[in-house]
């Protein structure tokens, strides 16, 4: 290339894999806008891999909320969009849960649910036994993390379970469990116990539930507090929800207790809607997996 081409094209005769097409991001978020904190959180805070193709991991992405999705006693979830404005096409819902600070919590959970648990550092120890402020917030975020390594851990078993984005301080962002609400329309799946199936459904629904369950003890876990209000109805399958208290079946002195009433709770609501289900069955194959 001569010199009075050189002139005229100031790139010219450098290589093409050094030359980028740039483009700049709008520094101005509005009211109800983040810039995506994916990459602000360490990689042991971020989901499971092999990632769902859902998941936005662009570092220009931002966060939309979209309204409180539902209030709960000691957390709120809230439904919000990540999307980057250079990628339009490509975007995600998702929930993200946020517990509360000690000021605002309504809700203290019971010291049974936490037996067989054991918290890091020594100093965290004590301030929760203290009941100090500080013990406080340490409880906020020992159930955010409670409930991240439970995701983490039911997702890598296969469970039917939100799959765990990220978790950043106590907010955790999860999968947003959606049905089709007619006209192409997404909305929240209902609770199990807001739906009425048909017989077939019905069946389908319990078989995969057990088989959950027995997965769960399986892996020395149970639930909890099971019940279902804590279960969304995806089409052809139940997802579990709600997972911070989640029991170490033998370390808990209850986990047994525990894993009885998660049973009977949901075979009550099968047993109302016409199928026949034995809590006490359900319950002695349930031991026979955890032994």
């Amino acid at each position: 290339m001569t010199q009075e081409n050189l002139s005229a094209d100031p790139i010219g005769g450098i290589d093409p894999n050094f030359i980028f097409d740039f483009q700049a991001y709008d520094d101005d978020l509005d009211e109800g806008q983040r810039w995506s904190t994916w990459l602000s959180v360490e990689p042991l805070s971020r989901g499971p891999e092999p990632r769902p193709d859902w998941v936005v991991t662009s570092q220009g992405a931002i966060d939309t909320e979209l309204g409180i999705l539902k209030t709960g006693k000691e957390a709120d979830a809230f439904l919000l969009v990540r999307a980057d404005p250079l990628e339009p096409e490509h975007e995600a819902v998702m929930v993200a849960k946020r517990y509360r600070d000690a000021d605002h919590r309504t809700f203290h959970r019971a010291a049974t649910y936490t037996e067989g648990r054991s918290v890091k550092r020594s100093r965290d120890e004590r301030a929760l036994k203290k009941g100090s402020t500080f013990g406080r917030e340490v409880a906020k975020a020992e159930w955010a993390n409670a409930e991240w390594n439970a995701l983490v851990r039911c997702w890598n078993l296969g469970l039917p379970v939100p799959y765990p984005v990220q978790i950043d301080g106590t907010e955790i962002l999860m999968e947003w469990i959606a049905v089709d609400g007619g006209n192409g329309e997404l909305e929240t799946a209902p609770r199990l116990a807001q739906t009425r199936p048909e017989r077939h459904v019905l069946e389908m629904w319990w078989d995969g539930l057990v088989d959950s369950l027995a997965t769960m003890v399986q892996a020395g876990m149970v639930h909890g507090d099971l019940s279902p209000y804590n279960i969304l109805a995806q089409d052809d399958r139940l997802v579990i929800i709600d997972l911070p208290q989640i029991i170490d079946l033998v370390g808990n002195p209850l986990g047994f207790d525990f894993l009885l009433r998660d049973i009977a709770n949901v075979a009550k609501w099968f047993q109302a809607k016409g199928l026949e289900v034995d809590e006490q069955e359900v319950y002695a194959d349930l031991m026979a997996h955890a032994f």
